[in-house]
């Protein structure tokens, strides 16, 4: 039987418009009535679920849904550099970030690194997707772009060239193994099959 996940990027909030590593910040109010705006556009769903991060449950509320939080869709650990924004540790350690950007296993910051983020994710899309119906889950734009890597067996270089714009959905259709994908529709936008 095939599976449908579909992943949902968060509404837009302060820290992601200022490229702030994640500090539990809300989403903004436009965001929060932009999803408020797409909710009638949601399929049907078997289940819900979100990552931990306070704008992804919001989110999630925005669009009038009541998912589970689940860590294995946590977004990317970044340790001490945590509520700062990249300019800021671009500055202050300018290697150490070069370093991060093309080396998707190094994790200079003390958390995880690319590389185990991808496997992280990989391993719940091997476990996770309902047998029937469509499993929508709101997570971070990373999360989103480890499931990419690891539907398509992309290599992790790829990771940070892969665009996830607020509120867009993309759609993994088949099985562990064996996804087909559809990429970055907007919440709302039109659905084609």
């Amino acid at each position: 039987m095939t599976s449908r996940v579909l992943l949902v990027s968060p509404a837009m909030s302060a820290s992601l418009r200022r490229a702030r590593f994640d500090d539990g910040a809300s989403i903004e109010d436009g965001g929060a009535a932009r999803a408020r705006s797409a909710a009638d556009s949601l399929p049907s769903l078997a289940r819900v679920l979100t990552s931990p991060a306070v704008r992804c449950r919001e989110t999630a509320a925005a669009l009038g849904l009541d998912g589970a939080s689940v860590p294995e869709l946590a977004g990317l650990d970044v340790g001490r550099w945590r509520g700062r924004t990249l300019e800021e540790v671009g500055a202050a350690e300018p290697e150490a970030v070069g370093r991060w950007l093309t080396d998707p296993g190094c994790a200079p910051h003390g958390g995880e690194s690319v590389r185990e983020l991808c496997a992280r994710v990989a391993r719940w899309l091997a476990e996770a997707p309902a047998p029937e119906g469509r499993t929508l889950a709101v997570v971070e734009p990373e999360v989103v772009r480890a499931a990419v890597v690891d539907s398509l067996g992309l290599p992790g270089s790829v990771f940070w060239r892969l665009d996830v714009p607020p509120l867009s959905v993309t759609e993994l259709s088949g099985r562990a193994g064996r996804w087909n994908l559809r990429l970055g529709r907007p919440l709302g936008g039109p659905e084609d099959g």
